[in-house]
């Protein structure tokens, strides 16, 4: 009955976005699917505008993770645990026609020659998806969803997230411009403290955020850059490293760096040894000592030759403090804070 429906938008030729189609929906399924109820037809408009029988997850606001193993497997993270759903797609060719709708618009593509894509959604959830050949058991979807609400810091005291102390230590690096640098592993709060403490920043201040995908939402005069892949002809690449080099042309009083993940860590560090005190910024470690070796190692994988002592010295200098979060089950909590030098 609903396939009938579908069929029948597909030909009427109408534009693919939901107001046109929830439109046409209603006024075809008088005659195409006359007993289909509410649930049905937004089912169909979903399978025709949006990322498909994962709209109805991404409702959910308590689910933080959407992950696609197989077009009939389909799990989330709900309340910080990992379910299997009953949701399903009806084939492989659904799942990539739903990646495709999503990133199209973005000049992105994702087929055999370009198998993996990364795309900011337009809620700013981030979507990761593989196909074949690299990934082995069908496409495979990941979308790290938005959450609007930040918290404070007597939030995250409130939840066990950060003793009094600790929240009180952070609060003056943030008041006294000491450089800090979070620390942690994949999902461990980063981002979420990353705002917390980007929110504490004296509104007087220019901030200039520099991000892979735009999820930061700072109070105040905040300038936002985000990187961006190559289009679908490989053009138009903007790179962090990119960013990180404009910012410091947009005259900022602090830089925040959502994540330091390649050679543009030189660049920081080159900028924070130069005048920019109380910037922030997030890096993959499981440690503290840990963070600091992975910023050596970042700072020495580009192109440009300069000794590991040089960079060294510079890390000791232009880092204060490194906080590391640890996420253990669906608690995510600072577990140290430890100054550098």
């Amino acid at each position: 009955m609903t396939g009938r429906l579908t069929r029948a938008v597909l030909r009427s030729g109408v534009p693919l976005d939901r107001d046109s189609v929830e439109r046409l929906v209603r006024r075809l399924a008088i005659t195409e699917a006359p007993l289909a109820g509410p649930d049905e037809l937004k089912s169909v408009v979903d399978a025709l505008v949006g990322l498909g029988p994962l709209e109805g997850l991404l409702a959910d606001p308590r689910v933080t993770d959407v992950l696609v193993n197989r077009y009939d497997q389909v799990w989330v993270e709900r309340d910080g645990r990992l379910e299997l759903t009953d949701v399903a797609f009806p084939d492989e060719a659904a799942v990539v026609a739903a990646v495709e709708r999503a990133i199209t618009p973005l000049g992105l593509r994702l087929d055999r020659s370009s198998p993996t894509v990364d795309a900011r959604l337009p809620d700013g959830s981030r979507l990761h998806a593989v196909v074949p050949p690299a990934s082995v058991d069908g496409p495979l979807v990941a979308i790290r969803r938005f959450t609007q609400a930040v918290p404070d810091l007597d939030a995250l005291v409130a939840a066990g997230s950060i003793d009094r102390l600790g929240a009180d230590r952070l609060a003056s690096a943030v008041r006294e411009r000491l450089n800090v640098l979070v620390s942690g592993g994949t999902g461990a709060g980063k981002t979420t403290l990353l705002n917390v403490l980007g929110a504490l920043i004296p509104p007087g201040e220019r901030i200039v955020t520099i991000e892979d995908a735009a999820e930061l939402r700072l109070p105040g005069h905040v300038v936002r850059l985000e990187a961006h892949p190559p289009n679908a002809e490989g053009a138009g690449e903007v790179t962090l490293a990119q960013l990180l080099r404009s910012a410091l042309r947009l005259r900022p009083d602090r830089l925040v760096l959502g994540e330091v993940r390649g050679p543009e860590a030189l660049d920081l560090i080159s900028a924070l040894n130069t005048g920019h005190a109380g910037s922030l910024g997030t890096i993959h470690a499981n440690s503290p000592e840990e963070a600091l070796w992975r910023l050596e190692t970042l700072a020495l994988s580009g192109s440009r030759r300069v000794s590991e002592t040089a960079v060294r010295r510079q890390i000791e200098v232009a880092i204060d403090l490194v906080v590391q979060l640890e996420r253990r089950g669906s608690s995510r909590r600072v577990v140290a804070i430890e100054e550098v030098g």
